[in-house]
């Protein structure tokens, strides 16, 4: 007879026997980095008819810091700029504190690839959010991301190389 699995809602796999085969436990979420510039202000702010071009970057690191324990980081950093100025350089890290039980290599490279990133990326918007406006800036409303796909594009790429 196979076994009976449930889900409870903190990503927890139940066997019929309630053993515990599978979980994913957020020990913390913090702000790690903050920095803002607006180097050419207050000048900027007198400018009129400004098209700024703005470039986002993201990056998601991690280090293991304990048996299942992971620090994992999603930094995204914007930069505006019109012709040669730039009007603002703003750069949030946020990490967390990730428990995950029970997975194996390639589950819990997804999950600090996928969830983790899913997890900490409303956080890290909200910040870079209201740092730009708090420099004087119109709101920067960052689209969602689709971290399922970045990871499958970066282990295609990884593929293809080998």
């Amino acid at each position: 007879m196979g076994k009976s699995l449930s889900t409870n809602n903190i990503g927890v796999i139940m066997t019929d026997s309630n053993q515990i085969e599978k979980t994913v436990a957020i020990q913390t979420i913090y702000t790690k980095d903050v920095s803002f510039e607006a180097p050419n202000s207050p000048g900027i702010f007198m400018e009129e008819s400004i098209k700024p071009e703005t470039k986002i970057n993201l990056a998601n690191t991690h280090n293991k810091i304990g048996d299942n324990s992971y620090d994992v980081s999603l930094t995204i950093k914007a930069e505006a700029t019109y012709g040669e100025k730039t009007m603002f350089i703003a750069e949030v890290e946020q990490s967390g504190v990730f428990v995950l039980n029970g997975y194996d290599d390639e589950e819990t490279k997804g999950l600090i690839a996928v969830y983790c990133p899913s997890t900490l990326f409303p956080y890290v918007r909200e910040t870079l959010s209201s740092l730009v406006a708090k420099g004087g800036f119109p709101a920067l409303n960052l689209q969602p991301i689709s971290f399922e796909a970045l990871y499958a594009q970066a282990k295609d790429e990884q593929q293809t190389k080998n």
